[in-house]
């Protein structure tokens, strides 16, 4: 049910992904524009922004757009071609053909990982859907990781919980160079007297009742008394719990199911 949610969640933001229109998108170095200027096919160009933000463009020379939208971007060149007596009025379009200046990374448990332009203003969400959503091991709780004014922070964003209550708060606004990273779904463990030992996803609040369910249940010597919990303690080490059918799983914990001695 939880994989069908997120599913719906990465379609819902995949049809929101085309709304913004490319005059929000921000220009900046490396960024290859293509120029053209109405009645002016002679005026059309397609050049790459160089480090310092700045274009080269015909009868005009040296332009700087670092920064600036590309509908701003489009009055500026048109300003500068009729302020020099160039043109009257002339109708300036910009499309931008490969976005290099505006990335943003998706990684981990994604089905298409990969580096993606910001086309205007986008979420968490919309970059979730342009890299395909959440893999089939991947968790409930994406990391954004950011970089401002030299200080990177982490902001853990749960997909479900915000889903779910309809708070969309969390749905943060993506910025260039920005990270999400999606956490390998937690999991645990079983063994021993089980049909079905083996590693398995852990749902939130999973019990060891829950658990012994998941992997198919009792074997015909298998017991429920004395059931038994490892599991990793902050200072990294072992300990060995005794587990009570309604006790609620951690992330990695590995359950044993004993054999009956009758």
């Amino acid at each position: 049910m939880k994989r069908i949610m997120l599913w719906m969640m990465a379609l819902w933001a995949a049809l929101t992904l085309g709304s913004a229109q490319a005059e929000d998108l921000t220009l900046g170095p490396g960024d290859v524009i293509k120029i053209s200027v109405y009645g002016n096919p002679d005026l059309g160009l397609e050049t790459r922004i160089g480090d310092s933000g700045a274009i080269t463009f015909p009868l005009i020379g040296s332009v700087n757009v670092n920064g600036l939208a590309v509908s701003a971007a489009e009055k500026k060149l048109a300003g500068l071609l009729e302020s020099g007596g160039f043109l009257k009025k002339p109708q300036v379009n910009i499309i931008v053909t490969q976005a290099q200046s505006q990335l943003v990374s998706v990684l981990g448990q994604v089905n298409r990982p990969g580096r993606y332009p910001l086309e205007g203003r986008r979420t968490v969400m919309d970059l979730l859907a342009a890299a395909g959503g959440i893999a089939a091991d991947g968790g409930e709780t994406v990391n954004v990781i950011r970089n401002r004014n030299g200080a990177t922070t982490r902001t853990p964003v749960d997909i479900v919980q915000m889903m779910r209550s309809g708070e969309l708060a969390q749905n943060v606004e993506l910025g260039a160079n920005d990270v999400v990273y999606v956490e390998r779904a937690p999991r645990f463990f079983i063994y021993g007297e089980v049909q079905r030992p083996g590693m398995f996803r852990l749902e939130r609040s999973m019990t060891v009742m829950q658990a012994l369910s998941a992997g198919g249940g009792l074997t015909l010597r298998g017991t429920e008394r004395g059931m038994k919990i490892k599991r990793i303690d902050a200072s990294g080490k072992m300990q060995m719990l005794d587990a009570k059918p309604d006790d609620v799983l951690q992330n990695d914990d590995v359950v044993y199911i004993k054999e009956s001695l009758f």
